[in-house]
């Protein structure tokens, strides 16, 4: 490794070619930098100071949606291998993405509602609403409802077959209470869409009881379990700051796509991928775990 004198960028340097028709590889043309410039074309005529922000936040996001869903293959893969420290690990990234997704919303908030009009009738019928990335998130996720989403939905003929495949495969809820199986715990497999019974339920609780009870025993499914439930919550963080942003831009207007608006974003803050993840808390004693439990190597009290 050595240092480009003309730019002072640390450069790994390799013999020129001799043939004059092969290029040398470069940051531009790795990265595909002036193909990506290009794909930023405003349709508000004249153009709308804001529409570039617009066009950048979302197109950023579907890039993100793009890494999300292929390390939540490979957090599924990990967990078809019995591997719960993997799959925990593989989360952690996807996390630290989605921390950032919630952070990126509030970009949009430096438009005012008169800046937003002035390009929005530009953007109909298109929708936020239509981004089969997203729904890829949720389906792979657990949250499917039967696809009732995708008859709404304006999209490419690839897009509908990734999303029915989607649909069709296990979801991470399914693979994780199927890995708890065959690593010896006693649960139930929700259904993938759907309530799951009082039986079940009770099952799903029972089986996991001990694992949130005393997580020191189970350390690494415990930290997958609740990777799983931060993963979720993320969901719905973004869910929630998108609703809010939105109101702010809109108000009570009808979405570009035809939904209601902020009233259909509401209503979408009640999905969950892993509901009896944050139920089992519930199922927990205060009286068998406060003020009992000490560990190894504490003194007993007043010592």
């Amino acid at each position: 490794m050595s240092e480009d004198k003309t730019t002072g960028c640390p450069v790994a340097h390799s013999p020129a070619s001799s043939d004059d028709d092969q290029e040398l590889l470069s940051y531009g043309s790795y990265l595909r930098v002036p193909e990506l410039l290009e794909l930023q074309e405003l349709k508000s005529e004249p153009p709308a100071h804001d529409e570039l922000l617009f066009i950048i936040i979302h197109q950023t996001y579907e890039l993100w949606f793009k890494l999300i869903l292929f390390e939540l293959d490979s957090v599924r893969d990990a967990m078809r291998n019995d591997d719960p420290y993997e799959a925990s690990r593989l989360l952690q990234r996807v996390l630290t993405i989605e921390g950032l997704l919630v952070q990126q919303i509030h970009v949009l908030e430096t438009m005012t509602p008169r800046d937003f009009l002035s390009f929005r009738s530009a953007l109909m019928p298109a929708s936020g609403f239509q981004s089969a990335q997203f729904r890829e998130v949720e389906f792979a996720s657990g949250i499917k409802q039967g696809g009732e989403v995708m008859k709404n939905m304006q999209m490419l003929e690839q897009e509908r077959e990734r999303l029915e495949r989607r649909l069709e495969e296990p979801s991470l809820r399914t693979e994780f209470y199927e890995l708890l199986q065959r690593l010896g715990y006693e649960v139930a497999v929700p259904p993938e869409e759907g309530e799951a019974d009082e039986e079940t339920r009770q099952k799903v609780f029972d089986g996991l009881h001990d694992v949130y009870e005393n997580p020191e025993n189970h350390f690494h499914v415990y930290n997958l379990a609740e990777a799983l439930v931060s993963h979720d919550q993320n969901i719905l963080l973004w869910r929630f700051h998108h609703v809010r942003v939105v109101e702010r831009l809109i108000g009570t207007k009808p979405g570009t796509g035809g939904s209601s608006g902020v009233g259909y974003l509401s209503s979408t803050l009640e999905k969950r991928a892993f509901p009896l993840l944050w139920e089992v808390r519930g199922q927990l004693s205060d009286e068998a775990l406060y003020g009992t439990r000490r560990g190894p190597t504490q003194p007993p009290l007043g010592e």
